[in-house]
């Protein structure tokens, strides 16, 4: 049986550490610390799960086309790996942007920061992600 592969998109201090969460689960984590790194990841070796923070586009942050970090990632993610599901982490302040990007791709679970262990734990039960 193959190890699960957890892309850990991390692009700020607020995204928790979970290598050893992961370790313990027996699942190979590959963390990356840019969108750039990740999309360049995926051509090399697909992920099963992808863990990342969502950050909304406000005015041209993303060039005025993108709703968020996420989507040029997201569209690279449909070519070269559709079967991976994605955990997205938003501040709270942000999450009814995220409803925006779930209308253009499909998200396994959105967490609202902190996120910790348990919770983590509870989005991947509900996943059937063991």
């Amino acid at each position: 049986m193959n190890k699960i592969v957890v892309y850990s998109i991390v692009e700020s201090p607020g995204h928790p550490d979970f290598s050893r969460f992961y370790h313990e689960r027996g699942w190979e984590e590959v963390r990356l610390d840019s969108m750039r790194k990740a999309i360049s990841q995926l051509r090399k070796q697909p992920p099963d799960l992808v863990v990342a923070e969502f950050f909304y586009g406000y005015g041209n942050n993303y060039a005025g086309i993108n709703i968020s970090n996420l989507d040029v990632f997201l569209h690279s993610l449909l070519k070269y790996a559709p079967q991976a599901r994605v955990i997205v982490m938003v501040e709270k302040a942000e999450r009814p942007y995220v409803d925006k990007l779930a209308e253009l791709f499909e998200l396994a679970s959105i967490l609202i920061q902190p996120v910790n262990e348990a919770k983590m734990q509870d989005a991947l039960d509900k996943l059937a992600i063991k």
